[in-house]
């Protein structure tokens, strides 16, 4: 038995969507000691980006549901999802905030885009707290050979993230003060009570 020919049948095993945007990527494989032996293992990683749960657990179990092609084989799934989707319902004000801030500074409209990838984001998000993911470095190619970054958008970025920081610190109307003894920046329906 093989092992990477083994691996081969596994990695063309057909589980992205297109349609759904959901992508499932082959990356760094590992197999066989010399190259005069045949493998008896191999191991490869996989990419997936999705954009909702449904999609995720959909991938996941076509994941476990891999089974042996070649007589002797075996194929063991290990990891699965470690990330929930980061949706955007759940940043939709935060987003509004930081493009009208975008706006009044000259830098405006932005742009809202789904990629499916994965960050801390996605684990603050999904607990339910407003994030925006991706108002670093303006540029592309992430995590491929050609990634950059634009310099010149490097101020113009970091002005409308200091704006949006000082808009979210900013005392609101109808807040309780905070330790400081200035007006809570989060809004009451969303403070813990204080168990210092």
């Amino acid at each position: 038995m093989n092992a990477t020919i083994e691996a081969a049948h596994q990695i063309v095993a057909a589980l992205g969507d297109a349609a759904l945007g959901t992508t499932v990527t082959p990356t760094r494989l590992e197999a066989g000691t010399t190259s005069n032996t045949v493998p008896a293992s191999a191991r490869f990683d996989v990419d997936v980006r999705i954009r909702d749960a449904v999609e995720q657990h959909r991938v996941d179990r076509a994941m476990r549901g891999l089974r042996a092609r070649l007589p002797g084989a075996a194929v063991e799934v290990t990891g699965g999802p470690n990330r929930p989707p980061l949706r955007a319902t759940v940043s939709k004000e935060l987003f509004a905030r930081a493009d009208r801030l975008a706006t009044g500074l000259g830098l405006g409209p932005l742009t809202q885009v789904a990629v499916g990838g994965a960050s801390d984001g996605n684990l603050a998000a999904g607990v339910g707290t407003p994030t925006l993911d991706g108002l670093g470095a303006v540029g592309g190619g992430a995590h491929a050979e050609d990634e950059h970054l634009l310099v010149a958008e490097l101020p113009r970025r970091t002005r409308l993230l200091s704006a949006l920081v000082a808009d979210l610190l900013a005392p609101q109307d109808g807040c309780p003060p905070g330790r400081s003894g200035n007006p809570h920046p989060v809004p009451p329906n969303q403070l813990r009570a204080d168990r210092g």
